[in-house]
């Protein structure tokens, strides 16, 4: 019997032992989310658009798709800088809309920098079908649309406000739009940004600024309007171009049918000659009724045809990691 029992004891021992050199196995991480959907009946995943953003897995390495039913979403929207690869997909331009109404001077503060309908801080960002729109009204500046992130697209969404309606804010931020529709009076589109619209409709409520670009010394290009149309209310008739928020500011529209809403002199020197030394301002096949080349400032340019050939996207932005859209 006592051998019987030291027998056991030994078999209990070299199990026991042989139990714990055995490495746990892990736990499987569960699967990536990358589709999801927002309904605000209910029928979706969410029923708000920042939920579902929040939901995202932080910091992933692939597109995080969110599509969005009709409907009018009251919503101060935030993608922040660690959800990234996030893309919105609206049910359509028009059906699917953002909206809130802050502006400097109102009851909370706000200023420019906050007046935000949506604030996009992480990279690889897309929107497509989506209307993004500060309901503020004429009020002063109320920013429907504010992009930090690099590498931005934008595709056939409508941007609406009034004054500063889009800011793509920062240097090393570079940002897409096509076929989009951006409206407003004041700077509406404004910022320090690289930028290209491509097919889009620029359309002024007032007389006033339809840029202000605040690029740096350090940037290559700014602003840049490829094949795009420039429309207005009929209430404007004296609107220019662009006027430099900063003295090193970058303009430049390319094969852009433009309205008689367009003043001949084009641009403006924000009440500071010396920005006429600093700021680059130039044209290239210009059309329609507002296209005056020699009507336009002595201080802006019109682009030879060879100059023109250096404006596509691969070059507009081969800063920093070489990033080109997709056109489609």
């Amino acid at each position: 019997m006592n051998k019987l029992l030291m027998i056991i004891g030994l078999w209990l021992l070299t199990t026991v032992a042989q139990a714990q050199q055995t490495p746990a196995v892990p736990a499987q991480p569960a699967p990536q989310v990358t589709e999801m959907t927002v309904a605000q009946d209910g029928s979706g995943m969410y029923k708000n658009i920042q939920d579902a953003v929040n939901a995202s897995r932080d910091l992933s390495q692939v597109t995080v798709t969110i599509r969005i039913k009709n409907g009018s979403y009251r919503e101060k929207l935030v993608v922040p800088s660690h959800k990234t690869h996030v893309k919105l997909v609206g049910e359509s331009a028009a059906g699917t809309v953002i909206t809130f109404g802050d502006h400097t001077g109102d009851y909370a503060g706000h200023n420019t920098y906050s007046s935000h309908t949506v604030l996009v801080q992480a990279n690889d960002f897309t929107a497509e079908n989506i209307t993004f729109e500060n309901s503020a009204g004429p009020v002063g500046q109320a920013v429907a649309l504010h992009v930090e992130g690099d590498r931005a697209t934008f595709r056939n969404c409508r941007i609406l406000g009034n004054q500063d309606t889009l800011y793509p804010a920062v240097e090393n931020s570079r940002q897409y739009y096509v076929n989009c529709y951006i409206s407003g009076t004041t700077d509406f589109i404004f910022g320090t940004a690289t930028v290209v619209f491509e097919g889009c409709t620029i359309h002024s409520k007032r007389n006033s600024y339809i840029t202000a670009a605040a690029t740096t010394q350090h940037q290559k290009y700014g602003f840049v309007f490829l094949n795009c149309k420039l429309t207005a209310d009929t209430a404007a008739h004296k609107v220019y171009l662009g006027r430099p928020w900063r003295p090193n500011s970058k303009t430049v529209f390319l094969n852009t049918e433009m309205g008689a809403h367009i003043t001949p002199a084009g641009w403006d020197n924000w009440r500071n000659p010396a920005n006429e030394k600093t700021a680059f301002y130039a044209e290239y096949n210009s059309t329609g009724p507002g296209a005056n080349p020699k009507g336009r400032v002595a201080w802006a340019r019109q682009l030879s045809a060879k100059e023109a050939r250096q404006y596509t996207l691969k070059v507009i932005f081969s800063g920093g990691e070489p990033w080109e859209p997709s056109e489609k």
